[in-house]
């Protein structure tokens, strides 16, 4: 089958998806505008009952550890912040759409989950470690989260060439996107990419998901989060947390540890600490879906 046959086949799965719900779309609307304030998101979230008891739980959930519990929405949204509902509501939007089971023929959906969960914390850690604004650390772990989700229409629509790939991948020692584009000839950031654009989940997230294989060719503006989720899955296969199929990844450039000022040394030197986050994040994840 041609790529343009396949990207055919995969544009089609996307476009039957369910579009991100009103309420989560109004979200993010509301979050681009620098004015938002808690109060604008209580108005949106108040009317929807399901995302207003996933932010009350979240808030209240062994995640934030807090001694009394919070019974006032507005309050939640100020203590978990605008940038972390917005990724709450983005991440069940995500899992409802793509977590089920009957999407991964191919993958375990577990260690892709734990897989994912862990470049999404480790990048974050890397950018709280280059101190970058707070308030965007929860766009790190997004990114990150969502880095792989190309990989599940490829996984549901063609099971049996997944397959094939990935066990390319263990025969020839190659990058599993490498072996995608030789069976499938579509890699997972290609799909994926389009999956971003879909939902309008914002330039900064595409460019990670797309260009994480592919780092020499960036010339964008997300440069830091780019390179922080390239770094972050690098990290998640070597150290075998999780799996999503890639086994034998490229060497990460040295120009990309010096960019983001860590080396391998200070990888390893956190390993305790991103298995801590993602016991964390599994709470997360579980309020979401």
């Amino acid at each position: 089958m041609e790529k343009q046959q396949i990207l055919t086949i995969i544009k089609s799965y996307i476009s039957k998806m369910p579009s991100l719900p009103t309420t989560v779309s109004k979200i993010l609307q509301i979050c681009n505008d620098p004015k938002t304030s808690p109060g604008d998101l209580n108005q949106v979230i108040s009317l929807d009952p399901v995302l207003m008891g996933k932010v009350m739980r979240l808030i209240n959930s062994a995640y934030y550890s807090l001694p009394n519990q919070i019974t006032s929405l507005v309050r939640a949204i100020i203590m978990l912040g605008i940038n972390t509902v917005k990724n709450l509501a983005i991440s069940t939007a995500i899992l409802g759409n793509l977590g089920k089971k009957n999407n991964f023929q191919a993958l375990n959906m577990n260690g892709f989950w734990r897989h994912s969960i862990c470049v999404g914390v480790t990048s974050k850690l890397i950018a709280r470690h280059r101190k970058v604004d707070p308030s965007l650390l929860e766009g790190y772990f997004v990114a990150g989260l969502l880095h792989d989700l190309g990989k599940i229409p490829l996984n549901n629509k063609m099971s049996d060439e997944y397959v094939e790939a990935i066990s390319l991948t263990d025969k020839e020692h190659i990058p599993l996107y490498k072996s995608e584009e030789q069976v499938i000839e579509v890699n997972h950031a290609e799909v994926g990419k389009l999956i971003i654009e879909s939902w309008k989940l914002g330039k900064d997230t595409e460019d990670a998901v797309y260009y994480h294989h592919a780092l020499d060719e960036y010339q964008g503006e997300f440069l830091d989060v780019v390179y922080a989720i390239a770094a972050a899955n690098i990290f998640a296969n070597t150290f075998e947390i999780g799996f999503s199929g890639d086994r034998y990844p490229e060497k990460l450039p040295d120009s990309v540890f010096k960019y983001l000022g860590i080396n391998w040394d200070y990888l390893e030197g956190i390993e305790d600490q991103v298995n801590s986050e993602i016991e964390k994040a599994q709470i997360f994840l579980r309020v979401a879906s």
